[in-house]
């Protein structure tokens, strides 16, 4: 029996109903905005109508082209006065770290209107129906798995500020855990509103006036005038020859696509572990001022105009991805963040605190510019090998580039997905190298006597990102893995 494609995600649920759409005879693109839908249940951290993200698209008769729906910041700041934004600090077990929330903190979203953009364009069936399944789970409920539970865990400050996110998150006073029922009525409305008004219902409809009022009189910066204004940017992919393999990712102003190239390209043919540590190390000196020297990446002019638009880009945390390959051939990389939410509830959803994130105000909270795309390090790519087609991605704030560096290099040297998922993992970052220590014994030492500042993690880490990935062959086979690190599920669908 012939597939009807691949699929994989940081939820069973999520890629469950991306393979549902694609077993009803959905496309890629159908598939993969269904997941993303789903993902506002089964991932609520993580995604949600009020983030943003990105989808990289490589139709099967068609040029690749980048949906750009990031968010925002707003056309006006408001007095600081009158700003409602507050340090929370969120607990990571072997750290703590400070994150600022509260309705200053919100930035203009674009899940909605992108998820549209891309359906418009590319989807085979309504979106209605893409909706539908997403409803259906909120309203009759899912399973908390361990790993949500444990993101509930971390951002329990934001999940328990306001009585609205307490009643969902903690309605018995803790976080709910690990197989805990989890249902939202008010977020199955929300999508049946959006299915029956499409994205104008975030971009100037009632839902759009609720958030804008609920903002402005908590004391937040969001107009309906920035929710009905918001574009959707549609770019060229970055695109790089590495090899045999030609790879397409997120463009700038987005930073994490050029890095993952320029890891790329600074491996300059080399292989294993002390090549990639060494491009990781020497894509980020350059990033931080450093000259460039030598190798590959100093032969291609484009990545060097790219890596001049991305200095000083911040860095993303609080992603999820989801990849989809159909039978046809068509390729979707999608990568979405909500940021950490801060802690505002409006329709069974909450708001992102992506104004909140230190590294975009390095001249202070609140100097941001007006009525600009915010910077991402999230970088959805395809890669083109051997006639095979390939499409991942990954959450993991900083670590996107590495992760998905070392993935795409493990593939380009002949690697499936699945060992090249479960590898060790290594980051380099200001000359300290954090690895999972699970390198032969040869490699560690290599590692080591390179980098004299270093971190060895016993296991494989949440921290060093999740890459879930689909392939194609020429054979019109099938391959998808997801990342356990992350809870990763990949699915060969039938």
């Amino acid at each position: 029996m012939t597939a009807s494609g691949a699929v994989a995600a940081g939820h069973e649920v999520t890629a469950g109903v991306a393979a549902k759409i694609l077993r009803a005879g959905g496309n890629a693109y159908d598939a993969v905005i269904a997941a993303l839908w789903a993902a506002c249940i089964a991932e609520p951290v993580l995604a949600s109508p009020a983030g943003g993200g990105f989808v990289l698209a490589r139709p099967a008769d068609g040029a690749p082209e980048l949906y750009d729906f990031f968010v925002s910041t707003p056309q006006c700041r408001a007095p600081d006065s009158a700003i409602d934004f507050r340090a929370v600090h969120a607990d990571f077990g072997t750290t703590t770290q400070e994150f600022h929330i509260g309705a200053g903190a919100a930035a203009a979203p674009g899940f909605v209107p992108g998820l549209f953009a891309v359906h418009d364009e590319l989807a085979s069936m309504d979106m209605a129906d893409l909706i539908a399944p997403a409803v259906q789970l909120a309203r009759a409920g899912i399973r908390i798995t361990p790993f949500q539970a444990k993101v509930f865990e971390i951002v329990r400050p934001i999940l328990t500020d306001e009585a609205a996110s307490r009643a969902l998150f903690a309605p018995e006073g803790d976080v709910i855990g690990a197989g805990a029922h989890f249902q939202n009525h008010d977020l199955a409305d929300t999508l049946e509103d959006i299915a029956a008004n499409g994205a104008a219902a975030i971009g100037g409809g009632a839902l759009a006036r609720k958030i804008a009022e609920q903002v402005q009189l908590a004391g937040g910066h969001l107009t309906d005038a920035d929710l009905s204004s918001y574009q959707v940017m549609r770019r060229e992919p970055l695109a790089g020859n590495i090899g045999d393999a030609h790879v397409w990712t997120n463009p700038p102003p987005a930073a994490g696509g050029v890095m993952v190239l320029m890891i790329l390209a600074a491996m300059a043919g080399q292989h294993g572990t002390l090549a990639l540590a060494q491009a990781i190390d020497q894509a980020d000196r350059i990033r931080r001022g450093g000259k460039i020297t030598g190798g590959e990446f100093a032969t291609q002019p484009h990545l060097l105009a790219a890596f001049e638009e991305i200095a000083a880009t911040p860095a993303r945390r609080g992603t999820t991805h989801v990849s989809v390959i159909d039978a046809n051939g068509n390729a979707a990389a999608a990568t979405v963040t909500n940021g950490e939410g801060n802690g505002q509830m409006v329709g069974g959803f909450m708001l992102n605190n992506m104004l909140g994130e230190a590294d975009l105000n390095p001249q202070g909270f609140g100097k941001w510019a007006e009525g600009v795309r915010l910077a991402s390090m999230m970088a959805p790519t395809i890669v083109e090998l051997d006639e095979e087609i390939i499409a991942l991605g990954s959450g993991g704030s900083n670590r996107i580039r590495s992760a998905i560096a070392a993935v795409t290099a493990h593939l380009i040297d002949g690697m499936r997905l699945e060992p090249a998922i479960i590898s060790p993992r290594l980051h380099i970052e200001g000359g300290h190298l954090n690895f999972e220590d699970l390198f032969d014994a040869c490699e560690r030492t290599g590692l080591v006597e390179l980098f004299a500042d270093h971190l060895a993690w016993a296991e494989r880490s949440v921290y060093f990102g999740g890459v879930h990935a689909v392939a194609r062959h020429n054979d019109g086979t099938f391959e998808a893995a997801g990342d356990p690190r992350r809870d990763g599920v990949g699915m060969i669908v039938d």
